[in-house]
């Protein structure tokens, strides 16, 4: 997920879909634990674009105060 889709989101979309995407992680951890995936790197995909939304998130929070 690019950042402008990120900054497009409303709050309370990205924080849904940041709940999703965390369990999504954790789940692709879990099933790569016990057998390998076909694309590894979809880790570390998943992972920044997590960052990335709680980036935003954060920035949306510095800006309200």
């Amino acid at each position: 997920m690019k950042i402008a889709e990120i900054r497009e989101m409303a709050t309370k979309d990205l924080v849904e879909r940041l709940e999703a995407e965390m369990g999504n992680y954790q789940q692709m951890l879990l099933n790569h634990s016990i057998s390998p995936l076909d694309n590894p790197a979809q880790i570390k995909q998943l992972r920044r674009t997590i960052a990335r939304m709680k980036t935003e998130l954060r920035q949306r929070e510095l800006n309200n105060k």
